[in-house]
Order: C-alpha cells, then structure tokens, then sequence
C-alpha cells in the first residue's frame, strides 16, 4: 500500500511540474521561472530516486485502483489555460506532502527535503497565481485601443467656455494650475472644468471598451482629485470605457474606478495588489525588459513601453522607441501600451508593428476637437492589426 501511494504521487508530481514548466516556457517564455521549475523537477527526481520510489511502479494495480473511475465534474473541465495551470500548483503541493508523510517512514532525511521542495512549490505557485489571476482583466484590457491620459491644464483652453486665447505652457500652466487649485474645489473662471468637456467629447465617439481614460493629476488636493476620480469613472462607467487613476491606489478604491497606473516611483504593483485584490486593473510604466518582467511577476495587468518619441508632456532624457516595444510585445504576455510623442503622424512606426494600442495625451486633449481626433486615432487602430 505504501508503495503504491508513492508511486502514484510521485507521478503526479512530475505532471504537475511539467505543466507548470510548460506554461511559463511557451505561454509566458519567462527563462527564470521555467529554470526554477526544471530545477525543482529535476531535485524530485534525485530525491526519488534516492527513496527507490522508481521502484514502486511495479507494485502499480491501474486495472483494480477504484480511484480510476471516480471524477468530478469540475475535475473534467478547465475555463482555460490559467485554470489548467492553476490545478497543476495545487496538484503538485498536495502530492508533495503525501510523499513527505510516506518518506517519514522510510527515510525522514528525505522527507525535509520533500519539505523543502514543497515550499519552494508554494511560492511559484503564488507567483504563477499573482500572473495568471488577473486574466479576466487582461482579457477586458486586450479590447482597448486607444488610451487617453486626461490632464486639466493640458485641454485645449477654447473647450468648456474658456476664452480663445494661446494656450499657456511651461511655468505659465503652473501658475494657473495653482490659482485654480487656490480657488474653492479647484474651480474658478480661469479654469471651467475643461477636463469634463474634453472627457465628454472623447467618450461621445468609442465602442465597447475600445478606450481606456487615465485621469493624470498630481498636484491635485487629496479631496478633488476624488471628486474628479468619481466623475471620470461613473461617465467611462456608462460610456463602457475604462477609467484608471494615475499613481493612486487609495483613490482608484474609493471612487470605483477600474484601476490604477504606476510609475516605476509610485507604490510597488505587489503592494497595490494586495489592497486593490485581483478586481482591479493595475498597470505599470516600464522602460526596459527587466522592468517590464518585474511588473509581469508583481501581477500589473497590463504595462506602459515608453517613452516612443520626444515629448514636451513629460521630460524624459531616454527615448527607448519602438524597438523596445517589440522587444516587450514578443517577450511579455501582457497588454502593452505604447507611450510618449505619439501623434497621428508617427503612429504607423507602431501600428506596422502589429501593436494594436496607444498611450497619448496632447494630440487629443490639447485639441481643438477631440472627438474628431479620438476618430482619427481610432480609425487607424483596429482590431484587425491586433497581432
């Protein structure tokens, strides 16, 4: 009997490692966790061997085993590959303690060992989770073409009322950004909410979660960059856009907007999971491979690649360019989203790339018709391109 219970857990061990192998060499191409678990596989196999486990398949009864014909349901039917991959971490940690109990009796040297192996086992399992938790998310995120970073001072002053007059820029839009905010609620005559009239002409023109609205303020008072937050996601909400919350986890919550997007300074993506859950989308500026895989195994949703081109929106001394954008599209299983410069006119340095989404800010809030320019963008980003 004992004999047979090693067998048939070593087996599903050695499955369940396979898979998990498998999936984050041809799914995720992730060299460091595909090594780890061939690590992993390869350590079982000697500790087996030293327990003469090989040996217990002789004792194999498959013909009179009355657990071959038990199934369940759920055990039959997988939603997908993350569900597949997901039963495997469990299968593998439930067989490593049988194997750990049995060797008790035979050699306790290498029942540590099992031990040992099984929480090494535990925390790939929490990782390969942490990635493939938010597919849900993902799979909604994956509809978006166009992301619109939404910032007051940047609309173009004509919209809401304002009077036509040249658009202020460097510390010109500072000074009047402050006197807005000295103003109660950040609102007076200098400032109408020009950013509701923007969002409200953007939103007038998408299709079903074709765009995503990241509300990008930082100088904002704790209290209206909520009131805003709260406008931003109800209108996206009723519009079947996406709202995200730059830099603001505490925000994102409370005013029930989608997600999150954080900078490479702003709060560790681990960290705004686990006060956000798996609800809510997190995504992560990246400028380079390691990165974008630090954001991967951390559990963001989906990653910003940028900078593209220079930009006068945010002061960026290393142009990374399309190239990285390849790279990131090839190497990293999530959305990406090209950020930074990019206009109507050098958007087909992306698009020919097969990327099927951008980031951009200027080139439809600062002008004069945003939704004309949300349909020029959208126009030439459609899902047939998405690769």
């Amino acid at each position: 009997m004992l004999l047979r219970m090693l067998d048939a857990n070593a087996n599903r061990a050695r499955e369940a490692l396979r898979v998990m192998e498998d999936y984050t060499r041809f799914a995720l191409s992730d060299e460091v966790l595909s090594t780890e678990l061939k690590h992993i596989r390869h350590a079982l196999a000697a500790t087996l061997t030293a327990l003469h486990v090989d040996g217990a398949m002789f004792c194999r009864d498959t013909e009179n085993d009355v657990g071959v014909t038990i199934k369940t349901d759920r055990e039959l039917r997988r939603d997908s590959l993350a569900s597949v991959v997901t039963a495997a971490g469990k299968r593998f940690s439930e067989s490593l303690r049988v194997l750990e109990e049995c060797a008790k009796t035979l050699h306790p040297a290498f029942a540590t060992q099992l031990e040992q192996l099984r929480y090494r086992g535990y925390s790939l399992e929490k990782t390969l989770n942490t990635i493939t938790g938010g597919n849900d998310l993902r799979q909604k995120f994956e509809q978006v073409r166009l992301y619109v970073l939404l910032t007051d001072t940047l609309c173009h002053p004509t919209i809401g009322g304002g009077q036509s007059e040249p658009r202020p820029s460097g510390s010109d839009r500072a000074a009047m950004q402050e006197r807005c905010l000295s103003l109660p609620h950040g609102r007076g005559s200098d400032c109408p909410s020009r950013w509701e009239h923007v969002l409200d002409q953007i939103l007038s023109v998408t299709q079903d979660f074709s765009l995503c609205i990241q509300l990008r303020e930082k100088n904002l008072a704790d209290a209206e960059l909520l009131r805003r937050a709260k406008i931003l996601a109800d209108k996206c909400r009723r519009h079947r856009a996406i709202s995200i919350i730059n830099d603001r986890p505490d925000i994102a919550l409370l005013s029930h907007a989608d997600g999150v997007h954080l900078g490479q300074e702003d709060m560790p993506c681990a960290e705004a999971r686990k006060l956000l859950g798996h609800g809510k989308i997190v995504g992560v500026s990246t400028e380079n491979m390691s990165q974008a895989t630090a954001a991967l195994h951390a559990g963001a949703t989906y990653i910003a690649v940028g900078p593209m081109f220079s930009t006068q929106t945010k002061d960026k001394p290393r142009i990374v360019g399309p190239t990285y954008a390849a790279e990131a599209q090839q190497k990293i299983p999530l959305p990406l989203v090209p950020i930074g410069g990019i206009t109507l006119d050098n958007l087909h340095h992306l698009t020919q790339l097969g990327i099927p989404r951008v980031a951009v800010c200027s080139a439809i809030i600062s002008q004069e018709n945003p939704a004309s320019a949300t349909c020029a963008f959208l126009e030439k980003l459609q899902p047939s391109q998405s690769n």
